[in-house]
């Protein structure tokens, strides 16, 4: 291999390394944003549903939004689960 042929496969391997690294932090940002998107559902799913024990428009709001449940394997967690209701407070 000539002095020339092996520069150009270091820098090959460099460039090979750099993507791998670019490709890995890449990876740790949409691991990240996933788990933050996960915790914002989370607590908001939460405030919706304290909301929907108190307040009969939040309560209905929490009714329309079960009924537009499309998938079975989505519905499957709200079987025998009753919402919450402002009457459920008195």
């Amino acid at each position: 291999m000539t002095p020339a042929q092996e520069r150009i496969e270091k820098a090959r391997r460099k460039v090979a390394q750099a993507q791998a690294r670019l490709e890995a932090i890449a990876a740790r940002a949409n691991a990240l944003e996933r788990k933050a998107d996960t915790r914002r559902k989370i607590i908001l799913g939460g405030l919706l549903l304290d909301a929907a024990g108190k307040d009969v428009r939040y309560a209905s709001v929490l009714a329309t939004l079960m009924q537009r449940i499309g998938r079975e394997g989505d519905r499957r967690p709200f079987a025998g689960w009753s919402p919450p209701s402002p009457s459920d407070a008195d």
